[in-house]
């Protein structure tokens, strides 16, 4: 195990992406570095870039962090309760980006390692990552291009690795109290240790890496769509289910905020401008609708035309 191994690919990664987007976007993403002393409930480094009111994003925020504490929060070890309390290492890339046109999906991804250290002496580890896709208009060929590059990302490890991560998106960015999906998924997974820290690595970085194949092709091909008030105020709306979603039931903003993370940091993945509005509907056969009808369901992107999966989680 080689924990400075992960931590210089980390770093490499939200460079990657953020000089990506820089130049997608004509933006300069804002550099915050920051660091926590020794000694304190929680220790370590990490950068924070982000961009706001620029003319593709009009909010995108990818952060790294590596840190240590003296007890891993309860967020943590929901799977695993022999390791509560335990020292820990944590490092990961995580981003969310909100493009000012309500064409252009919402996205996430993250990929991140933890590292436990037993009272006998030793170091478990596991890994946990991916990337969903969160539409206001959604597009067929759009949801079935991020799935195809999310199953050809996991193949080299065993066939079942997306259909099962794709299920675990599907299950995990569902709100509950809403009784409806955050959007069209991808995949998730988390406490990961199958085959060993080198496969869990090796894993991670090709998640890591097929993020932007995923996600600019659907940005070029939908950036430039004419759109007006009706449909910014649609995306204000949804993105209130992104709000709810990330504060009710995110396992990555409660790990941070129970572990004493920065909260700047954190919180970046909320939207600047969202809207919510009281038992709200859409008119029966509106553009509106059919995100519900047709995008808001589980379904087998990588296969076109295929039936919905279920009606309900």
């Amino acid at each position: 195990m080689n924990i400075a191994d992960v931590r210089a690919y980390l770093l490499g990664l939200q460079a990657r992406i953020v000089e990506t987007l820089e130049a997608e976007d004509g933006c300069v993403f804002l550099r915050d570095a920051w660091s926590r002393p020794p000694g304190g409930r929680l220790e370590g480094d990490g950068i924070t870039r982000i961009v706001e009111d620029a003319a593709l994003l009009e909010r995108g925020g990818c952060g790294f962090s590596h840190v240590k504490g003296g007890g891993l929060p309860p967020s943590a070890t929901q799977h695993r309760p022999e390791l509560a309390g335990a020292p820990f290492e944590a490092l990961g890339v995580s981003l969310v980006f909100h493009p000012r046109n309500p064409y252009v999906p919402t996205v996430h991804m993250n990929v991140r390692m933890l590292a436990a250290h037993t009272s006998q002496g030793g170091t478990v580890t596991w890994f946990g990552g991916g990337m969903d896709l969160t539409p206001y208009y959604g597009f067929e060929e759009d949801a079935t291009h991020f799935h195809t590059v999310c199953r050809d990302a996991l193949a080299p490890f065993g066939e079942d690795k997306y259909p099962r991560f794709k299920r675990w998106c599907d299950e995990y960015f569902f709100l509950k109290h809403r009784h409806e999906a955050r959007g069209v998924g991808g995949i998730f997974y988390d406490d990961f240790s199958e085959g060993g820290f080198e496969n869990g690595f090796a894993m991670m970085r090709r998640v890591g890496d097929a993020f932007l194949d995923a996600y600019l092709p659907i940005v070029r091909r939908r950036r430039h769509l004419p759109y007006g008030e009706r449909e910014r105020d649609f995306q204000a709306y949804r993105r209130g289910r992104y709000v709810e979603f990330n504060l009710v039931w995110d396992r990555g903003t409660l790990f941070g905020l129970q572990s004493g993370g920065r909260t700047e940091s954190i919180l970046m993945s909320l939207p600047p401008v969202v809207k919510w509005r009281y038992d709200w509907h859409p008119a029966p056969g509106s553009p509106e609708a059919r995100l519900y009808e047709a995008f808001l369901k589980p379904r087998r992107w990588t296969e076109p035309g295929a039936p919905f999966e279920a009606e309900s989680l």
